[in-house]
């Protein structure tokens, strides 16, 4: 045993695969002690919150205020306030004006608002241009102004007897706070999802729930096909015709699609993580019957073998203690192969609407399913999705390397 480790961790491929899936089970077990609560817990109102760190306003006015000039800080705040949209209508104010800007680079704040400061007037009517879009230009105009020449901001609070505005506070541009002395702080590093909810938090759940989803379905599928490849390699006659009589009808219709018919008839509420596992792994296991039956066939009239059946030994002994450890290493790679297909086959039915009920706990597919039905992918929210996709390349890329490594440690024909 401690030579057959040897050899599997000698294996470059299986290493470097089993750091990566290692990797990716920390996470999973360390994440949730450093943020803990619900993956599912909406923290946010609105949908896809960008990626960063969060201050609560209302704790930030009342944190100690220092005083720092900063000599670029009126470009840096001049330049987050113009969006992409604003940029290029500026430079369409421009063209109809027939004002050159060929050479203009709109990501040039000082250089782009040169130009605006010197051609733009409010009481010109382009020509053919609405009055909602004449609208929009004064009150970009106007908040460029205000941005410029306003240096504080009031906060004031109704007065409970009067009904007056008294004010409570100013904030100059040059107030600043540290973080650390701020009460509410929120570092999202993946942003919020479209329910509001934190990415980072609900993908390590999500890896979590998918792997055991995998692990479930492939000890399912691995079970159920490595007990009738014994059978039928073993016995043979009538009980391996009969075995490979199911086999082939299993075969012969598609498995994903006999997977979409199973959990469509099984309903919403039905469709636990558990079920969804048990029903992936009824539906994959034909490939590992047929591959446990043929190395059998070529076991079952090894020496060993027959002396065990001259001894009297029952079925059940000799399948167990000659037949079984001589096949033991590719059981253990069919169970890899099949926990990776068990979690893209979650994947691809949670993408279709099919997957595990979403008020329980999420998934890797649940997670791409609500980021397409919400079109994360259109607006720009790569967080909702990209991070998924990320993830599930890398356990299945790990669990793979891992299965070519062992295959060179147990395959002599691929031994260096």
């Amino acid at each position: 045993m401690k030579n057959t480790l040897r050899q599997v961790f000698h294996s470059s491929k299986f290493v470097v695969g089993f750091c990566i899936f290692a990797a990716i089970l920390l996470t999973m077990i360390i994440y949730p002690l450093y943020n803990p609560g619900s993956p599912l817990e909406m923290i946010g109102v609105g949908t896809f919150a960008k990626p960063g760190t969060y201050v609560s306003l209302y704790d930030a006015t009342k944190a100690p205020v220092e005083t720092l000039r900063l000599s670029d800080a009126d470009d840096k705040r001049i330049a987050a306030s113009l969006s992409q949209d604003d940029r290029i209508a500026m430079v369409e104010w421009f063209t109809i004006m027939e004002i050159d800007v060929s050479d203009l680079d709109i990501s040039d704040t000082d250089a782009l608002l040169a130009l605006w400061r010197e051609h733009y007037d409010p009481s010109v009517k382009p020509k053919g241009m609405t009055m909602a879009k004449r609208n929009y230009y004064k009150r970009l105009n106007n908040a460029l102004l205000e941005l410029q020449g306003a240096d504080t901001l009031i906060i004031a609070d109704t007065d409970e007897e009067t009904g007056a505005l008294v004010e409570k506070s100013k904030i100059t541009k040059t107030d600043y706070v540290n973080v650390s002395t701020v009460a509410n702080v929120k570092v999202l590093p993946l942003g919020t999802d479209n329910f509001g909810r934190d990415v980072l938090k609900e993908l390590v759940s999500a890896t979590g729930t998918s792997i055991l989803i995998g692990i479930i379905a492939g000890t399912v599928a691995t079970l159920i096909g490595l007990t009738l490849g014994l059978l039928a390699g073993y016995v043979g006659g009538f009980v391996d015709d009969f075995i490979m009589f199911i086999t082939n009808i299993f075969t012969v219709i598609p498995g994903f699609v006999l997977l979409i018919l199973i959990s469509y008839s099984l309903g919403q509420e039905q469709r636990g993580a558990t079920v969804v596992a048990v029903v992936i792994g009824f539906t994959s296991w034909t490939w590992t019957a047929r591959s446990v039956r043929s190395q059998v066939i070529s076991l079952r009239n090894r020496d060993h073998v027959n002396l065990s059946k001259l001894s009297g030994h029952s079925l059940v002994r000799i399948v167990l203690t000659d037949i079984l450890p001589y096949i033991a290493s590719y059981v253990v790679m069919a169970f890899i192969l099949q926990v990776s297909s068990g979690i893209l086959a979650e994947a691809q039915l949670s993408l279709l609407g099919l997957g595990p009920k979403t008020t329980e706990v999420p998934t890797l597919g649940l997670m791409m399913n609500w980021a397409m039905l919400y079109s994360a992918h259109t607006n720009g929210s790569w967080w909702a999705y990209f991070p998924v996709i990320l993830t599930i390349a890398l356990i299945s890329f790990s669990l793979n390397l891992m299965n070519t490594g062992l295959d060179q440690v147990f395959n002599p024909t691929l031994r260096d």
